[in-house]
C-alpha cells in the first residue's frame, strides 16, 4: 500500500476521511483525456488488487474502472482522492482470525437504476464465513 502512495508523490499528503466525494458525478465525456492513460489504468489496476482486503473502496474503484477505455481528469482526481483516504485509514482492513465457526451467511442489496450514467442497476451481496467476509460484490 505505502509503495502505491509513493509512486504518485502522496506520502506526504493530507489525508482524507471518504474514499468519494458523496455526490460526485462521473459524466463519461466530462473533462480533458488524460495525456498518459497507461498511468489512469496501472493505478485503478493497483486499486483494484487493493479492494481484496480493503473492501471500503470498493464500490469507489468500481466506479473509476467503468472508466478504463477513456481516463479523463475528474477520474484521475477521483483516483487520486481514494489514495489520499487510503493513506488516512492504512490501519483499516480485514480481519480474518484463526479461530471462527464454519457459518455460511448472505446479504444481497440492489439498487434498480441507481447508475447515474446508464441507469443501470446496481447491486452487491457480500457471503461471510462466520465472521470473516470471503466474497463481495
Amino acid at each position: 500500500m505505502l509503495d502505491i502512495l509513493q509512486d504518485a508523490g502522496l506520502t506526504g499528503a493530507r489525508p482524507y476521511k471518504f474514499p468519494m466525494e458523496q455526490y460526485l458525478k462521473l459524466i463519461p465525456d466530462d473533462g480533458e483525456l488524460l495525456k498518459d492513460p497507461v498511468k489512469y489504468k496501472r493505478l485503478v489496476g493497483r486499486l483494484i488488487y487493493l479492494t481484496v482486503t480493503r473492501s471500503n473502496i470498493v464500490f469507489s474503484v468500481w466506479t473509476l474502472s467503468q472508466y478504463i477505455h477513456a481516463p479523463r481528469k475528474p477520474r484521475w482526481d477521483a483516483a487520486i482522492h481514494i489514495l489520499k483516504y487510503i493513506k488516512g485509514s492504512s490501519g483499516q482492513g480485514l480481519l480474518l482470525p484463526s479461530e471462527n465457526n464454519l457459518t455460511l451467511t448472505t446479504y444481497y442489496d440492489s439498487d434498480w437504476g441507481g447508475c447515474q450514467t446508464t441507469r443501470r442497476s446496481v447491486s452487491g451481496h457480500c457471503i461471510f464465513l462466520g465472521s470473516s467476509i470471503i466474497s463481495w460484490k
